[in-house]
């Protein structure tokens, strides 16, 4: 079932999307933004675990992936690898590289293309061209134990055609029936619903989050610090969300989740354990969370409130303020409907989930408010005011590969039905891991593809 979790995650600033822009492979989603794509959600493990774990499968431990850079000669297509590591009972480290070849096979040529004779110094201008650093991006990650239930991350990388470096630290600590966690980066990259990037020079979160308690009801509270002005990546004139302008905020939220099944055949002893004249074979699913024929539907409602510091009126344009206060709710519905137990070489899984997120009420009420007026609305301010609905499709193609098509669309009554995001992938099971999978998505609208390690994750 599509992660419910989702809807309340998107209000902080803490929600990792997956990204191959950046070397541990995430950039956060944009609070007072619409629910990002449930195929979006960066995996639970980091960049450099995958890292680690897909090398084994790939020629010489190399990852490609794809993302457009400022610099259009260097192209899209990067190779990626886990360069070093070291581990100890407590710590380890990790060092990793991207390498861009697209210049560096266009500059070889043009040497190559103007050379009459071959002589030393012509070798020597073209192992200059290795030495280009803007073909290169590095990045160091380490995680210590402090005790059992506490752990620090810090890392860093740097990009050759970029200037400065990334760092970003997080103390991680679990409490019986609470995760607390202190993230800080310098700069911050987020992504927004249009498929842009936004770097915050500082952005520093205390976030205290409970886990799900059996009767549905999540809680979360923490406090957001946003330092200095943001700076669009990608060469926008856009002004920056409110979200990303300078100030402290505080907010929390609390949800209530709920899930009923109209039907489900659950699995048994006999479905995994098959007797054979050789005698018995274990023949589990692909995935434990693809196991079981059902139909759901699940909800989850809640409420957040969050005061801000510093009202952002720092912004070049007079007429934009944020509300120092702020008061909404928000809701998502989903109808999940599974045929298959995922378990034969052909045709065991379909899968569909139909979602419907309302991330404000307060704007769709307002959106509601000027139709039955018939004032105009201001689609710049009124990104919350349409509903979303998400639409995943899940298909079994051979063994445990699974094609996967994840499409959201706006409600817009003025409008209509319009297509704002679509991701499609490809999906391996890993029937050791229970629940694990190799996934190898692409988004048109980001024009950005990579691979990537998830691990419990329907």
């Amino acid at each position: 079932m599509a992660n419910m979790r989702t809807a309340m995650d998107a209000a902080f600033w803490d929600l990792n999307i997956s990204t191959p822009r950046a070397l541990d492979g995430t950039a956060r989603s944009i609070p007072g933004e619409p629910i990002p794509l449930d195929r979006s959600k960066a995996s639970k493990a980091l960049r450099i675990q995958q890292l680690s774990l897909l090398g084994n499968g790939f020629p010489l431990g190399i990852i490609p992936s794809y993302s457009p850079t400022s610099r259009k000669e260097l192209g899209s297509f990067a190779l990626q690898s886990l360069l070093f590591k070291a581990a100890t009972s407590n710590w380890w480290l990790g060092f990793t590289g991207q390498f861009r070849p697209k210049k560096l096979v266009s500059d070889i040529k043009a040497e190559l293309a103007s050379v009459d004779e071959w002589e030393l110094p012509i070798l020597k201008d073209i192992g200059k061209h290795f030495l280009e650093k803007s073909l290169y991006a590095f990045g160091l990650c380490s995680q210590l134990s402090l005790t059992p239930s506490s752990s620090l991350l810090l890392s860093t990388e740097k990009h050759g055609e970029k200037k400065g470096r990334r760092l970003r630290a997080m103390l991680f600590h679990k409490l019986p029936e609470h995760d607390v966690t202190l993230e800080a980066a310098w700069p911050e990259l987020f992504l927004d619903h249009k498929g842009r990037y936004w770097e915050v020079p500082e952005s520093i979160s205390l976030d205290c989050s409970s886990l799900v308690s059996e009767d549905g009801l999540r809680y979360r509270f923490g406090l957001h610090k946003n330092g200095g002005h943001p700076r669009a990546v990608d060469n926008i004139t856009d002004e920056p969300p409110f979200s990303l302008m300078q100030g402290i905020c505080g907010k929390a939220a609390v949800s209530y989740e709920k899930s009923k099944d109209f039907w489900r055949i659950k699995e048994k002893k006999e479905d995994i354990i098959i007797e054979t004249d050789k005698g018995r074979i274990y023949r589990p699913s692909y995935d434990i969370r693809l196991r079981e024929p059902h139909a759901a539907v699940s909800g989850i409602i809640g409420g957040t409130l969050e005061a801000w510091l510093n009202n952002g009126s720092s912004s070049s344009s007079a007429s934009r303020h944020r509300s120092p206060f702020g008061v909404d709710l928000f809701g998502s519905l989903c109808y999940t409907f599974q045929h298959g137990k995922f378990k034969e070489s052909f045709g065991d899984l379909t899968r569909v989930d139909a979602r419907l997120d309302v991330s404000s009420a307060l704007g769709l009420a307002k959106q509601v408010s000027k139709v039955f007026r018939k004032a105009s609305s201001n689609n710049a301010r009124d990104v919350l005011s349409s509903p979303r609905l998400e639409l995943i499709l899940q298909q079994q193609v051979a063994g445990p590969i699974v094609f996967r098509v994840d499409s959201k669309f706006s409600l817009n009554s003025p409008t209509g039905v319009q297509l704002e995001d679509f991701v499609c992938s490809l999906n391996y099971s890993l029937k050791l891991l229970q629940s694990g999978k190799v996934v190898a998505w692409y988004s048109p609208k980001r024009k950005e593809g990579m691979i990537e390690l998830r691990l419990f994750e329907f």
